[in-house]
């Protein structure tokens, strides 16, 4: 029994052999029916994580409610439908925020701060958890 173990771990066999063909069966189908659930291997999107592109402008304790000014650079195109831009924001603020990071919040209201030429230079968002 210890041979066989130290033979699978080691993969001492010969390609073509049954025991080979077998272990290479059993991999295989791990790949293929593991659930996505078990790997949280995701790709990094838009740039890393920059807490000063992400600033708190204001909080009102009373009903919960927080105001961040994040930076239009943090999001991909700034071109984009309302709905993606609140998703992408969204997901800037969790990403930048550390106390945010596991917290569940929704977006009350998002303001494009421009700069003279037009284009926008922040989003000043309020959320509340």
């Amino acid at each position: 029994m210890w041979r066989i173990l130290t033979r699978i771990i080691f993969w001492s066999f010969e390609r073509g052999t049954w025991p080979y063909d077998v272990a290479v069966a059993v991999i295989v189908v791990f790949v293929l029916l593991s659930p996505r659930s078990w790997f949280h291997d995701r790709p990094p999107v838009g740039p890393p994580p920059n807490p000063a592109m992400v600033q708190l402008q204001g909080a009102d304790p009373a009903s919960l409610v927080a105001t961040y000014r994040v930076d239009a650079r943090l999001l991909a195109n700034v071109r984009m439908p309302e709905s993606e831009l609140e998703h992408d924001l969204h997901e800037a603020v969790q990403k930048n925020v550390q106390n945010l990071h596991t917290s569940r919040f929704r977006i009350l209201r998002i303001e494009p701060v421009r700069r003279d030429d037009g284009t926008v230079a922040y989003y000043d968002v309020s959320i509340k958890p």
